[in-house]
């Protein structure tokens, strides 16, 4: 099998991102979560006072929702997952501060791959998440994750192989482009960065995995020979193909299973106690007054004095008042915030 650099169609863009990949893979082992760490989180029982994974999956649920959110992308998204994993695989945190890492972690990645104007404040976050932090919890806790991760924010994810895959493949094959959907391998990939187990693999291994999955599915031998040439430039063998893809299919499956129940599909809400209720601006509550307008096709001069009768008279006044439950509900889609905590006295595995 011919390698892809040697390939007679390979152009002058393919072999730059041939370089491209080459400079990837030797970056990965850098930003990936410490091994030791990841293993210790999966060997904690869920009633332990530190992370366990069901936690953790939660807390990378609530960070998709905020992205979803506010509208920030998918990069964002994933090297959020990234400096989460990073410092809970070196640092022995407890329950109660995962809440402020987590915002935390969201906004240092927004501000490294969104335009400035698009970085949501640390208000809003806070008040969006629901976190009990404060915005002085928040910057003392963005200095520990920090000076914890070495300031290395601009990591190597999966998400970088799997675009730079994306666009090699392409590059090299005859089929139109929609063929093989970015999207939906941005969203298998949101997928396994739900699940702890994912952040103990390559993410050039990784990314491959779902590659070499959705070209299966296509049943294009053009492509599955392109993604095996891939494989073999990206140096990667067939024994961690063979485990990691299993996973990958795995959970895939259970994904897309009508049991899961996707983060997408969570709703915000707000519970306002009474007394914020009864604080509000009445323009929150009330409907304007208006007259009832009877309902007719044809109508002649007396019918219409008539009816202008009626409108005066038989007016329907709505009510205005705010509602008198102890709590009023406020739904916005593709959100579940369960963010609680305060950011202190973090201990050191």
């Amino acid at each position: 099998m011919k390698d892809l650099a040697v390939m007679d169609n390979t152009s002058n863009e393919a072999f730059k991102l041939l370089k491209q990949l080459r400079i990837h893979l030797e970056q990965e082992n850098k930003y990936q979560p410490r091994e030791k760490g990841l293993i210790l989180i999966e060997a904690t029982a869920e009633n332990d006072n530190t992370i366990c994974p069901k936690s953790r999956n939660a807390k990378v649920e609530d960070l998709w929702s905020l992205t979803n959110f506010f509208g920030l992308s998918m990069e964002t998204f994933v090297l959020a997952v990234n400096l989460l994993d990073r410092f809970l695989a070196i640092m022995k945190v407890k329950p109660k501060h995962l809440s402020c890492i987590g915002v935390c972690c969201f906004q240092l990645a927004a501000r490294v791959v969104e335009e400035d104007c698009n970085v949501p404040s640390v208000h809003d976050v806070i008040r969006i998440s629901q976190c009990k932090c404060t915005v002085s919890d928040i910057k003392r806790m963005e200095k520990i994750i920090s000076e914890k991760l070495h300031f290395e924010f601009k990591a190597t994810t999966a998400l970088t192989f799997l675009h730079l895959y994306h666009t090699i493949v392409l590059c090299h094959s005859s089929e139109r482009k929609e063929v093989l959907s970015l999207e939906k391998l941005e969203a298998q990939l949101k997928a396994c960065n739900c699940r702890l187990i994912f952040s103990k693999a390559k993410p050039s291994v990784l990314a491959l995995c779902l590659l070499t999955l959705e070209v299966e599915t296509l049943k294009s031998l053009e492509l599955f020979e392109i993604a095996l040439r891939v494989q073999k430039h990206s140096k990667v063998n067939d024994t961690d193909m063979l485990y990691w893809r299993e996973l990958v299919s795995k959970c895939l499956a259970d994904y897309s299973s009508p049991e899961c129940c996707k983060p997408d599909h969570k709703k915000l809400v707000w519970i306002v106690s009474r007394r914020t209720a009864q604080n509000l601006h009445n323009s929150y509550y009330s409907v304007p007054e208006l007259p009832t307008i009877p309902e007719y096709d044809y109508m002649n001069e007396s019918e219409s004095d008539d009816s202008c009768e009626d409108m005066s008279s038989g007016e329907d006044s709505l009510s205005s008042s705010p509602p008198s439950d102890l709590e009023a509900s406020f739904s916005f889609d593709d959100y579940k915030p369960k963010l609680k905590c305060r950011s202190r006295h973090l201990y050191p595995l």
